[in-house]
């Protein structure tokens, strides 16, 4: 199969060399032209996985091309502008997967229906979602994720026809599940940082895993997702790996806050796009519309808006009004 790769980061470089490692011609595009360049020669991405070389299959370069599929590894700011450089190019109606994380700022639209909206021709569209870290895919370890996809015929085809001994794929038809759980377990990983940071122990970290599971499961109901996505790869699964995981960005982006940190200086030092710094926002804005209360993110949008100091945050969830569960 030929596959496009749009957006050389970390998870779409380890993308490209996973595919182009298992037969596929892959080609890998960057807007940037002497990112480009440096891929081409080196034959390594020495920005965002310098330990590993790109297999002969993979071909950088900035210039869109034709494909069987398409992948969409962009941070979700830029995954409206990628569809519709597809769109200009010729593009539109290939087979196009969104694999990025998170809500789009101001239209609160998750990665899928950006699509729809940047791609209306288009009718093979879907999500990539579970829990999997570049550096991991990238060295060939063992890794499970869901394809989501409303067209569930050709999201099973297509499960099918990527699926191999190293990235095992699982088909579903629940696409706003397996966004909402691949958007909000971000949130909830920067909680975790910042209370493994400050050192409140395994209960803490647990509890906060556990009632941010319950946000997302009120968020993911009232936008129309099902229960059972978040009970599988999509939703636990990945909840699981970023608030656990050392290589986890977002929980990295908690432990500095810990720290005392402030959030430009976090992001400065983590290096990388951590996508639920900015789907916070979107997160208490689609919970105020829909009438979801979630407290955790709440309570992370004060800190992240200056409200509040990072070790307020325990206090004020442990002081909120007794609740049944």
């Amino acid at each position: 199969m030929k596959i496009g790769v749009l957006g050389a980061g970390a998870w779409g470089t380890a993308l490209g060399i996973h595919f182009a490692l298992h037969g596929h011609q892959v080609w890998l595009w960057s807007h940037n032209d002497d990112h480009v360049r440096q891929l081409q020669q080196q034959r390594t991405n020495m920005r965002y996985l310098s330990d590993f070389q790109l297999p002969q299959k993979l071909v950088p370069t900035s210039e869109l091309m034709g494909a069987d599929l398409i992948i969409i590894a962009t941070p979700v700011a830029a995954l409206r502008q990628s569809a519709l450089k597809l769109v200009s190019a010729g593009f539109d109606k290939i087979p196009v997967i969104a694999a990025c994380k998170g809500f789009e700022q101001q239209t609160g639209l998750l990665p899928h229906q950006v699509l729809a909206e940047a791609m209306p021709q288009n009718t093979n569209i879907g999500v990539l979602s579970g829990p999997s870290f570049a550096e991991e895919l990238a060295r060939q370890l063992p890794c499970a994720v869901t394809l989501a996809s409303t067209n569930f015929i050709w999201i099973q085809e297509l499960a099918a026809a990527l699926n191999n001994t190293v990235l095992r794929l699982y088909a579903n038809e629940d696409v706003i599940g397996a966004a909402v759980g691949g958007a909000v377990k971000n949130v909830m990983a920067i909680a975790t940082g910042i209370a493994d940071g400050l050192n409140y122990g395994i209960n803490a970290r647990v509890a906060l895993m556990t009632r941010g599971m319950a946000e997302i499961g009120r968020l993911n109901h009232a936008l129309g997702g099902q229960t059972a996505t978040l009970m599988g790869l999509s939703g636990m699964g990945d909840l699981i790996l970023t608030c656990t995981g050392a290589l986890s960005r977002n929980r990295r982006v908690g432990l500095l806050l810990a720290e005392g940190k402030s959030l430009p200086e976090a992001l400065k030092k983590l290096g990388h796009v951590a996508e639920g710094v900015y789907t916070v926002e979107e997160v208490c804005r689609q919970a105020v519309r829909l009438g979801v209360d979630m407290p955790i993110a709440s309570i992370l949008q004060q800190l992240f808006q200056g409200q509040i100091k990072v070790g307020a945050m325990a206090e004020m969830l442990m002081e909120r009004s007794p609740k049944t569960e």
